[in-house]
C-alpha cells in the first residue's frame, strides 16, 4: 500500500444509499421566519429555548420520541457556502449518516461535500492511537462526486507531504512519493541525482543541495498524450532550509520542513489532473534539495552559472528557492508548453503583504488572471494577484554577474523574487507563479495546524474549464 497516494473512496462521503439518513436543514438567515413557521409547536418552542436564529454556523438538533436524532438545522448567512463552515458542522455532529434536505446548486453542493470530508483530516502517522469518526454525508444529487473526491485526495496528499518531517521527507523520499504518484497513474518518471545534475547543466540545483548528506535531484514526471496541449507544473522542493551560511535563527527553522510545500502542491495538483483525465500533456518538475551547511556549502558572494547561461551572484544563501526553480523553469521552457505554473514557499514578504491565508500569484497573462479570479471566487479558495512591476527589476542588478539572487532592498520582496523567476521564463509562454505559505498557523475546522494546500481547487477549476474533455 502506498504511503502517500490514495486513490480509493473517501470514507466520509457516500454517493448513493438506500439506508435511512438524518436530514440536515440548511436555514439561510433571511429565510429563518419562513422555515420556523413550518415547524410543529413543540419544535418552535425548542428553537426558542435554544435561541436558534440561523446565525452563521449555528446548529440545533431535534430528537424523535425514542431519543434518536430526528433532524438537524444549520444556519448560514447567505446562499453561498464556504466549505469550512461544513467542516465545522461535520465536526459538531455525532456519528451517523446524514443528508442535506435542501436543493443546492452544483457549486454549493460541491463546497459542502468537500468541507464535510476535510473535517476528517488528521496527520496521525506518528501516533499510536488514531481518532476514529463515522460521521458520513450522502452527497447531494447534483454534487460532482468524482471531482470533489479528487479535490479531497489532492489536498490530503499535499498536506501529508508537507507535514512529514524531513527525517522521512528528504530529497530521496520526496522522489519516492513522486514515483508512487507516477506509477499510480501510469506516468513516466525519471530523476537526475547528484553529480549528474552538473553534467546536464543544472548547476543551481546542485549548488544549493550539495552540502546535504542526501544528494540533490531533479524529479521529472510526464503524463498524457503528446499531441495534447502542454501543461508544466514546477514545484520548489527544498526539503529543509537552514538558510545555508546565511543561517536562520532556530525559531525560524521550526517549520522549515514545509519549505518543500511547492513540490507538495504540484504533486497534489498533478494527482487531481491525472485522476480527472484532463486533455493535457502534463509535466511535473521538482528540484529536490536540502539547503544545509557543511564544508562545501555555497557562500554569499559566489557566482553560479544557471542552466539558461545566466550568471548569478549570491547575495544571500537563504534565497535558495529561486535558485533551484530557475533551472527547472528554463528546462520547462525548452518544449514550449502552453502554460507553466510554479508553486513555491518563496518569500516572507508575501506573508507580510497578504497574511498567511491568501497566496499571491504573479502573471502577465490577462486571460489566465481573469480565469483564476473567477474560479477562486466560485471555489471559495482565495488567491490574489500582485504585480510583476518591471521597474523593480533593477534592484536585482549585480556589478559582477548578470543578476543577483536577492534585491538590494527588502521592499517589495515577493515582487522582486517573482521578477527573478520571470527572467528564466521565455517570452510568449503563459506563466504564473504562486507564492504559497503551505501552512495553517492554528487549528480551525477542516484546517488543523500544519501543512495546507492553497489555491489548488481554484487552479484545478480553471484548468478543468480550459482542458476538460
Amino acid at each position: 500500500m502506498s504511503k502517500y497516494i490514495h486513490t480509493g473512496k473517501i470514507s466520509s462521503l457516500i454517493n448513493k444509499t438506500k439506508k435511512p439518513t438524518i436530514a440536515i436543514d440548511i436555514v439561510f438567515k433571511d429565510d429563518f421566519n419562513k422555515w420556523n413557521k413550518g415547524l410543529t409547536n413543540s419544535q418552535k418552542k425548542w428553537v426558542k429555548t435554544n435561541n436558534f436564529t440561523a446565525t452563521h454556523g449555528s446548529l440545533i438538533t431535534f430528537t424523535a420520541e425514542e431519543g434518536n436524532i430526528d433532524f438537524v438545522a444549520f444556519g448560514l448567512d447567505k446562499n453561498e457556502i464556504d466549505p469550512w463552515v461544513f467542516s465545522k458542522l461535520s465536526s459538531s455532529l455525532p456519528d451517523g449518516l446524514y443528508k442535506i434536505s435542501n436543493e443546492l446548486v452544483v457549486l454549493n453542493a460541491n463546497q459542502a461535500s468537500f468541507g464535510w470530508a476535510m473535517a476528517d483530516y488528521k496527520f496521525e502517522r506518528y501516533l499510536k492511537e488514531k481518532k476514529k469518526r463515522s460521521v458520513k454525508l450522502v452527497v447531494p444529487d447534483n454534487c460532482s462526486y468524482q471531482n470533489v473526491c479528487s479535490s479531497v485526495r489532492g489536498t490530503c496528499l499535499t498536506r501529508d507531504l508537507v507535514n512529514t518531517p524531513t527525517c522521512d521527507m528528504g530529497p530521496p523520499e520526496l522522489s519516492d512519493a513522486a514515483k508512487e504518484l507516477a506509477k499510480a497513474y501510469k506516468a513516466k518518471f525519471k530523476v537526475t541525482v547528484g553529480e549528474e545534475l552538473l553534467k546536464k547543466g543544472y548547476e543551481t540545483i546542485h549548488t544549493v543541495g550539495r552540502a546535504a548528506e542526501k544528494e540533490p535531484r531533479l524529479i521529472d514526471i510526464s503524463w498524457g498524450n503528446k499531441s495534447s496541449p502542454k501543461l508544466t507544473l514546477v514545484g520548489k522542493g527544498v526539503c529543509f532550509d537552514t538558510g545555508g551560511l546565511d543561517m536562520k535563527p532556530s525559531s525560524a527553522m521550526l517549520i522549515m520542513k514545509k519549505d518543500m510545500g511547492g513540490a507538495a502542491h504540484v504533486l497534489g495538483l498533478g494527482q487531481m489532473i491525472m485522476e480527472s483525465g484532463l486533455d493535457v500533456r502534463l509535466r511535473i518538475l521538482i528540484p529536490a534539495v536540502e539547503n544545509n551547511i557543511s564544508g562545501n556549502a555555497f557562500r554569499p558572494g559566489d557566482i553560479i552559472k544557471s542552466y539558461k547561461g545566466t550568471t548569478i551572484e549570491i547575495g544571500n544563501t537563504d534565497a535558495e528557492g529561486r535558485l533551484v526553480l530557475c533551472d527547472a523553469l528554463t528546462l520547462a521552457c525548452e518544449e514550449k508548453p502552453e502554460l507553466i505554473l510554479d508553486f513555491a514557499t518563496l518569500t516572507g514578504a508575501a506573508r507580510v503583504a497578504m497574511g498567511a491565508d491568501i497566496p499571491p500569484y504573479f502573471t502577465d497573462d490577462d486571460e489566465l488572471h481573469n480565469g483564476l479570479q473567477q474560479h477562486m471566487r466560485s471555489e471559495n479558495d482565495p488567491l490574489w494577484q500582485l504585480p510583476l512591476y518591471e521597474p523593480y527589476r533593477k534592484l536585482l542588478s549585480s556589478n559582477i554577474a548578470e543578476i543577483n539572487n536577492v534585491a538590494s532592498t527588502g521592499f517589495g520582496g515577493a515582487i522582486t523574487a517573482a521578477l527573478y523567476l520571470k527572467h528564466f521564463v521565455d517570452d510568449g509562454i503563459s506563466w504564473a507563479h504562486f507564492d504559497v505559505y503551505a501552512w495553517n498557523m492554528s487549528d480551525r475546522p477542516g484546517r488543523p495546524k500544519g501543512g495546507e494546500a492553497m489555491g489548488l481547487r481554484a487552479v484545478m477549476a480553471y484548468l478543468h474549464s480550459k482542458y476538460a474533455k
